[in-house]
């Protein structure tokens, strides 16, 4: 495998036992371990200080920034940086944004459905927008929403955070100027 670059996308304050971040190392430290060169986000400097202290231990060539994925102007700063280390080029953005309140149904209100959508869902499209310049230039981009089991099977007081995650999963298509991959499955049109 060549060097590719990899920008992967994490909020810390979900509320399930620590999934999101168990997915963040696990991906990290497989495309690390191919010599990729990775630039991580995470709401909290401590958490994302002590990511980043494990990672150089092992070797690893992983860069991070603190950000706050609910704010756009956040996400615009972040990917100038991921831009300025990656020499305008990113072949893998992977979109691990996810936030859950769990309540019941009918107590949630409207700035719940609002947090939900903004986070899991405006967040990860508006970072793949952002990304776009970038992984077009790279020749081979690639992005990858981590979803969850969520979005197809029922959990108590899940309601939104189910919604959230079904987009990611029901015919899903990405396109980076006329490459697209549906499903895990790559098209590419014949002349």
């Amino acid at each position: 495998m060549t060097t590719k670059q990899s920008i992967i996308c994490h909020i810390n304050n979900m509320k399930l036992p620590d999934g999101s971040r168990v997915f963040r190392y696990t991906i990290v430290e497989e495309l690390a371990s191919f010599g990729a060169r990775i630039h991580v986000c995470d709401i909290s400097e401590t958490l994302l200080n002590q990511s980043l202290s494990e990672w150089e231990k092992k070797g690893f060539q992983v860069s991070g920034s603190v950000c706050d994925v609910s704010s756009r102007p956040e996400r615009e700063n972040l990917m100038q940086t991921v831009s300025s280390l990656f020499d305008g080029k990113l072949n893998i953005l992977v979109n691990n944004v996810g936030v859950l309140r769990g309540k019941p149904t009918t107590e949630c209100v409207e700035e719940d459905f609002s947090f939900h959508m903004s986070i899991n869902v405006e967040a990860a499209f508006h970072f793949s927008q952002l990304s776009h310049p970038l992984l077009k230039a790279s020749g081979n981009g690639s992005i990858v929403f981590i979803s969850s089991v969520a979005g197809i099977v029922s959990l108590d007081g899940a309601s939104i955070y189910s919604l959230t995650k079904a987009s990611y999963i029901t015919g899903q298509t990405i396109c980076v100027d006329g490459g697209f991959t549906v499903n895990g499955f790559s098209y590419q049109q014949q002349a």
